[in-house]
Parts: structure tokens; sequence; C-alpha cells
């Protein structure tokens, strides 16, 4: 993940530690940020899951090994001043915050980058407490065979809106398109990370 030019050229603070920013490999967020030092970076390099050094308890603090809430690494790189790591992870179990949620910094991931995993998760919620009046709840109680019609409608007017070369009505459509795909996913038991991990492989 990190070569030995790179390790050997790592600038450590004072107290012999690199702060690291933890991202989730799939979203894009931000999950946390901690600090390594020799012996965890050499801990994650041989293990692939997160490993930092604790500095309340002075001591190595392997992510997860208790709660089973572990990081499993894809990806390492060092900033342009080789004193800052990013670790791009796979979010295992629980959130990566010791308080149970997704980030350590709160619902505080409004980009616009991830609205498909917000949709996402908004979904999966209605389906766990269903929502009087909710539209999703009406499809999800309809099954499988009623999705798919919407679906299918919705990918019919994509293709009507592109064929009367229409950007601002292709727009709208894919939107609700992606929106009747995401219910179809979550009827189906497919997660947004499960379509990301293909779309990566075929990349």
């Amino acid at each position: 993940m990190l070569s030995n030019n790179a390790i050997d050229s790592i600038k450590w603070n004072s107290d012999g530690l690199m702060p690291a920013i933890v991202q989730d490999y799939y979203t894009g967020s931000v999950l946390m940020l901690a600090y390594v030092n020799r012996e965890s970076l050499a801990f994650m390099l041989e293990k692939g899951e997160t490993c930092f050094w604790s500095r309340s308890r002075n001591q190595l603090w392997h992510k997860g090994a208790t709660s089973g809430n572990v990081q499993k690494i894809k990806h390492m790189a060092l900033d342009c001043d080789n004193d800052t790591l990013l670790v791009q992870a796979v979010q295992i179990g629980g959130g990566a915050c010791h308080t149970g949620d997704y980030t350590c910094f709160g619902n505080v991931d409004k980009g616009a980058f991830n609205i498909v995993k917000r949709d996402f998760d908004v979904i999966k919620d209605r389906a766990a407490n269903p929502k009087d009046g909710s539209y999703t709840n009406y499809l999800l109680s309809k099954g499988v065979d009623k999705i798919c019609k919407k679906v299918g409608e919705e990918a019919a007017e994509v293709i009507i809106a592109a064929k009367n070369k229409n950007a601002e009505q292709i727009t709208e459509e894919i939107a609700d398109l992606t929106y009747h795909v995401l219910v179809l996913m979550c009827e189906s038991g497919v997660l947004v990370e499960d379509v990301l991990r293909v779309l990566k492989q075929r990349s």
C-alpha cells in the first residue's frame, strides 16, 4: 500500500506520531481522525486493518478489536508534505465512532456526492419503520412486480427525454429512475456499496 521509499520519507512529529484521516472507500465520507506511529503503521501494512496509537491510553489501538467494527484497508497514501496519512477503508459492522455514529463528525455529510447513499438509507429506514403516506412504503408494500414496473416506466421516460434532446427533462427522469432503482435494491437486499464494488472492479 505504501512503498518503502514513501515510508522512509514520512515526517513524524516530535512525539513520533502522524495524523491519519480515515475515509470510507466507497462513499468518500471522512470517518475519523486518529494518530499512527511506526508500530501501528507496521500493523496496518501487515494486517490490512486500521490500527492507531492511543494518546490517552498510551498504547496501540486496533480499531474494532473488541467491538467488531473493524476497518478493512483498501488504500493508503501520504499527503504532499509526507506528514499526514490518508487511509481509505471499508467500515465493517457498526459506525466508525465510539458513539455508534457512522462518522466521528456526526451527521455533517451533506455533500451532493453522497446523496444516493443517503437516499438509500432513508429507503431502508422506511422499510424498517413504515410511515403513513410514504410513497416508498407504498411501493415496498406492493412488492417486486410493482417496483419493477415503475423502474421500466421510468427507464422508458429517460429514453423519450433523450430522443427529445431535452437535457433538463433527461436529468429529471434519470433522478426518478435512480430513486426507483434504489427502492428495487432495497427490496432485493442489494446495497449501494455492492454496486459501487462491481463498478470499481469493472473500471
